[in-house]
């Protein structure tokens, strides 16, 4: 790990996504400026989703972490469902979800997803400026 890089901790996956925001949020006020409140934000938003999917869809939450560099963070969320996100057709307007996988992939610079026959780990990549 460089001096330009931070880790926040990766002993126990969070057990909601209240409790990864703190994470990620307390990670993010190591940062000197601090990220915009807009990059804030999309940052949590994000954080939001990934894990709030991984509970919902992915057969619960089995890794986390979250990397801090110059001008990016870094949030890898794994969970036990080897099958990959994707946007399903909506159940009409007043149906609820389906915005969750578009926002991640709007809101991030980069997004991969890698699968195994262990589960599968969605990597996002986002700015904090």
């Amino acid at each position: 790990m460089t001096t330009a890089e931070t880790e926040a901790d990766r002993l126990e996956p969070p057990v909601n996504a209240a409790n990864a925001r703190d994470r990620v949020r307390g990670l993010l006020l190591t940062r000197s400026p601090a990220p915009s409140p807009r990059a804030t934000d999309d940052i949590l938003l994000v954080v939001t989703e990934l894990v709030t999917n991984a509970k919902r869809h992915g057969g619960g939450l089995t890794g986390f972490e979250a990397r801090l560099t110059e001008d990016t963070i870094t949030i890898s969320v794994s969970d036990a469902s080897s099958v990959a996100p994707h946007t399903g057709p909506r159940g009409g307007p007043l149906a609820p979800g389906g915005f969750g996988w578009p926002l991640v992939q709007l809101l991030s610079r980069e997004v991969s997803v890698h699968t195994s026959a262990a589960g599968k780990t969605i990597r996002a990549v986002l700015g904090t400026v």
